[in-house]
């Protein structure tokens, strides 16, 4: 039947919150759990379920709205000044350390493309750190922000990377760049656009008098820009979940308040999102995953706990930045530990370098598997540490890092 794979893989990500409150004692993230349900069920193991086109064209949808809700949660406000520059200096030290690990593992004859794999090891699982920096409470502390900025500025930068320098389409990285430009034009003018429109008094009173009827205008018109700015990146010849990212972005600039002037409005697209898409994207993730080719060769496995540790390196590493803003020494392992968490980025690299012969299969699974583990334990690791500074936060004021 055409959707008996869908039924399953749905049927995972509504069993999950309950496997995990008959276990509250395991600080499990529930997209962890998802992942390895879907590698135990998936044809790796049980092969009860298979990710047949439809399952695979909700995945997609999955991960392009995690990227929005990613993008969503962006405070800018949060990030001007001292944080702003805090992220920067935080970046700046990943793609040094990124670029340095590519070219040292390419010298010793470990891989093939330096630059694939440094774009790959830049990114963090924005969709993944949300959900547990909201669980512990810290989205709203500098913690929270500045791991949330830090991962945001991985993410956005290993997608432009990635659509810049390994593309199946024949323009080079120069023109590339300006059609980066182009679009940076036009979600200017959409803010501009969008800002002016808000400020009328006829617009206005219509979407409130729709917003919470069955028309959902608030929602209908976020799910116009989403695939909208998807369909812009993706005709630019970038990857649609930059374009599901800056929407997020977008709609938390023209609507900065939204949380305190129409909170339903965040909670209908969670609810979507969280509720539906992105589980699939995990699941499938965990359906997809090649355990054949990982176990194939103990070279191969052998390299997991290397790009791991690059991994960490790269991402967790640079998290010493923030230091200045008054961050505690669990607060800044925490940061840096779930800026070290990621995943989807990575699929997504070695899926286009397997297809442009920029990385070998063994090299391919083995950067996953350890984005991967990155998944289940950095999470984990980092969760006793957000839990004792939030602990310690209570008994006396945070510092201001101005």
């Amino acid at each position: 039947m055409p959707y008996d794979n869908l039924v399953i893989v749905l049927a995972v990500s509504a069993g999950v919150p309950f496997l995990l409150a008959v276990m509250p004692r395991v600080p499990l993230p529930g997209p962890v759990l998802e992942i390895v349900a879907g590698i135990v069920l998936g044809p790796a193991v049980l092969n009860v379920v298979q990710p047949d086109a439809t399952v695979q064209a909700l995945s997609i949808i999955g991960l392009s709205f995690l990227l929005f809700l990613a993008g969503l949660e962006i405070d800018f406000q949060h990030l001007r000044g001292p944080w702003a520059r805090l992220v920067g200096m935080g970046l700046a030290g990943t793609l040094a350390l990124a670029a340095t690990i590519g070219w040292v593992l390419h010298i010793a004859g470990l891989v093939e493309s330096p630059l694939l794999i440094g774009t790959a090891l830049v990114a963090t699982s924005l969709g993944l750190l949300v959900p547990i920096l909201k669980d512990a409470d810290a989205v709203d502390r500098p913690v929270g922000q500045l791991t949330i900025g830090g991962g945001s500025a991985g993410e956005i930068s290993a997608v432009v990377l990635l659509s810049l320098f390994f593309s199946e389409h024949s323009s080079g990285p120069a023109s590339r760049l300006l059609l980066l430009l182009g679009l940076a034009c036009l979600v200017a003018l959409i803010v501009v656009a969008s800002m002016r429109a808000g400020r009328s008094m006829w617009l206005s009173g219509a979407v409130v008098k729709l917003a919470d009827t069955s028309a959902q205008v608030r929602v209908r018109l976020t799910m116009a820009l989403i695939v909208g700015l998807s369909a812009v990146a993706l005709h630019l010849g970038f990857e649609a979940i930059l374009g599901a990212f800056i929407a997020g972005a977008v709609l938390r600039l023209v609507d900065p308040d939204a949380e305190r002037t129409h909170p339903q409005f965040h909670v209908k697209l969670e609810g979507l999102g969280y509720g539906f898409l992105v589980p699939v994207f995990f699941v499938t993730s965990g359906i997809q995953f090649d355990v054949g080719a990982l176990f194939a060769d103990a070279g191969t496995v052998l390299r997991v706990p290397m790009f791991l540790a690059a991994l960490l390196l790269v991402r967790g590493l640079p998290a010493l930045a923030y230091r200045s803003a008054g961050l505690s020494r669990a607060e800044i392992m925490a940061s840096g530990l779930l800026q070290a968490t990621s995943l989807p980025v990575i699929v997504a690299a070695t899926t286009i370098g397997l297809k442009l012969d920029a990385i070998r299969p063994a090299n391919a699974a083995a950067l996953v598997a350890a984005g991967l583990l990155s998944v289940v334990v950095f999470p984990l690791t980092a969760l006793p540490l957000l839990n004792r500074s939030r602990t310690s936060a209570s008994t006396g004021p945070e510092k201001d890092p101005d």
